[in-house]
């Protein structure tokens, strides 16, 4: 009989399939990065418990195009900073990802907000326009020109904050308590050029950053980096705490909701 391939695959299959994505090479991304000082209330107000503002009302743009073997590969992130435990980091709000490839592992994984969207990086001499969109909205626009080259940092440690979780069969949660996950990436930077120019957000329902207001500009840079990232669940929270804050993750929350049409296969 010719092999079943939604059939159960051998443990030497399994083990082959963990030993290649383990043995990647460097992946390397081009991508502009949009530093801002926003409402410190508004900050605040989307950091679901036990999350915790900074001194500082940061949000973070990370619009990217990486060069992934075999095609390319649109990635974007939208995050405020946070803090947890005493650790210092990042909670992304909206990841925009052009593959669903992408989209798979760190979703069901990680628990990061991953989305299909669109992603642009452009760049025409020093002239460089970045954006994030998702149905036909470019909720965030980069745009500026390069004034010149950074000094490159050392490999650096950052951490991204998650909450995995699965919601209820019959809608009335989570099927058991969500848990923070800290997402630590290892990034190496090999080129680094500063931006001079001005972050755009439009508003969008689906994706409404446009409620992190612009207040000050702090820094937009392109360059050349690639990263490695390791999770760890930190804790089990509160489902009740956490259950206000699960729109976030979804265009229309009540899509978790529906089920198949009766009589449908």
């Amino acid at each position: 009989m010719a092999r079943v391939r939604y059939g159960a695959r051998t443990e030497a299959e399994i083990a082959a399939a963990r030993t290649a994505s383990s043995r990647l090479p460097d992946i390397w991304s081009t991508g502009v990065v949009a530093l801002w000082e926003s409402d410190p209330d508004a900050v605040a107000a989307v950091l679901p418990p036990p999350l915790k503002p900074t001194g500082r009302p940061l949000v973070r743009a990370n619009i990217s195009r990486v060069d992934l073997p075999g095609y390319p590969l649109g990635a974007g992130s939208v995050a405020v900073a946070a803090e947890h435990g005493g650790v210092s980091g990042w909670y992304p709000l909206v990841m925009p990802m052009t593959h669903e490839r992408a989209l798979i592992g760190g979703r069901e994984v990680f628990g990061e907000p991953k989305k299909l969207g669109e992603v642009e990086v452009e760049r025409d001499g020093l002239v460089v326009r970045a954006s994030l969109a998702r149905h036909g909205i470019a909720f965030v626009e980069v745009r500026g020109a390069v004034n010149g080259a950074l000094p490159l940092p050392g490999p650096t440690r950052k951490t991204d904050f998650y909450f995995k979780f699965l919601p209820a069969v019959d809608g009335s949660g989570f099927d058991a308590d969500p848990v923070l996950v800290h997402c630590v990436r290892n990034e190496k930077v090999r080129k680094l050029e500063s931006v001079t120019g001005d972050v755009v957000l439009r508003e969008s329902m689906y994706d409404p950053v446009a409620d992190l207001p612009v207040r000050a500009v702090v820094e937009i840079t392109i360059g050349e980096k690639t990263t490695d990232q390791r999770g760890r669940v930190v804790e089990r929270v509160s489902a009740q705490a956490l259950l206000p804050y699960i729109h976030q993750r979804y265009d229309d929350p009540a899509h978790i909701l529906d089920g198949p049409p009766e009589g449908s296969v």
